[in-house]
């Protein structure tokens, strides 16, 4: 006998999956007369899984053991990250649901879509109240989550989603702002042939940082020379390739590079001193995010620090109260983090 699920019940009252897990696990928001066709359809399918609540067995019918479900969410990836950072922000989430009793679950997906693909069944059989979604880029399988019907949290999207297209909250690193003032702060101390690299495609924070970038040349009034800017897609796996043969082929170097992540910052870096260029009296650059693991002297460049701490609870509390209020708007929310100067800008430029 197929073993009956929350998703069964919703589907035969034709309401959410969350309104039935209210339901079973006492959370406000039911009306009265609805939860009571909730405890009544799931008596009539055989379901016995309802937490605290009891349900009246049809007569000649033994009782199954008595229990009581346990809530269970998952952090979804589809690249699977050992660094620090990556590492922090999950470990900070498990912490923050273990303060409600909440499990937290890993399920990994691939980083491509292949055709006939079906999502993980612990996604869609009932076995987890929610989800947060991290890694996850490529359109298809964002498209698949974004569909599921339960409640969820995204921390960043693909450039090709708008917000309002999401079915669930948008946690963004706010990067516009900052790249903004890193680019300033370089022009104002009179570097005027600035590069920026990093796929604008890829992620919608990597296009926030862009225009950052453009923002300032243009407050500036000084024009992008687009020799100097790498904003295509970049192969998962062929980052250093992809990035030694663009500055390979450059006619000339720019005097600064904003990076839009530390990981392509490291590639940068690493090119430019291994082509006997000096960092910064040569070629000054610039990163995001903090991640001290991708460089030697982790002190040693401008960058945005994420505080992964601080974003692993914002992502726990956000699906906390998504699950308890799955009915309210969305929200896009932006966190902001400081911009940490330090010496691979700081050169000292003469004309």
């Amino acid at each position: 006998m197929k073993k009956i699920t929350m998703q069964d019940i919703a589907n035969e009252l034709n309401i959410s999956r969350v309104t039935v897990w209210k339901v079973f696990n006492n959370h406000p928001g039911v009306s009265e007369p609805l939860k009571q066709q909730v405890l009544k359809k799931a008596q009539e399918l055989g379901y016995r899984k309802i937490g605290q609540i009891p349900v009246q067995e049809e007569p000649n019918v033994t009782p199954a053991p008595s229990t009581t479900d346990t809530t269970t969410v998952s952090v979804v990836v589809s690249r699977p990250e050992s660094s620090m950072f990556w590492t922090n922000i999950i470990h900070q989430i498990a912490k923050e649901l273990n303060k409600f009793q909440i499990n937290l679950m890993y399920t990994y997906l691939p980083s491509r879509m292949p055709e006939h693909y079906t999502l993980p069944a612990v996604l869609t059989d009932g076995t987890v109240q929610g989800i947060i979604v991290l890694n996850v880029y490529d359109l298809d399988m964002f498209h698949a989550l974004n569909r599921l019907n339960i409640p969820k949290v995204f921390l960043d999207s693909i450039t090709a989603v708008a917000p309002e297209e999401l079915t669930g909250d948008l946690i963004l690193l706010e990067g516009k702002s900052s790249i903004r003032q890193i680019t300033n702060s370089i022009i104002e101390k009179g570097r005027i042939k600035i590069g920026f690299i990093g796929d604008i495609n890829y992620a919608r924070t990597n296009l926030h940082r862009y225009e950052g970038f453009l923002q300032a040349m243009q407050e500036h009034r000084l024009d992008v020379n687009p020799e100097f800017c790498m904003t295509t897609p970049i192969g998962i796996d062929t980052y250093a390739e992809e990035i030694s043969e663009f500055l390979n082929h450059l006619k000339q170097m720019p005097e600064a590079f904003i990076c839009v992540s530390d990981y392509v910052a490291h590639f940068v870096l690493k090119y430019l001193l291994e082509h006997n260029y000096n960092v910064p009296a040569d070629i000054a650059i610039s990163g995001f995010d903090g991640r001290s693991e991708y460089l030697d002297t982790p002190d040693y460049l401008t960058t945005v620090p994420v505080e992964t701490r601080a974003l692993g609870k914002k992502l726990a509390r956000q699906l906390l109260y998504r699950m308890q209020y799955p009915d309210f708007p969305f929200e896009v929310i932006y966190q902001y983090y400081k911009v940490l100067y330090s010496s691979s800008t700081d050169f000292d430029y003469k004309l």
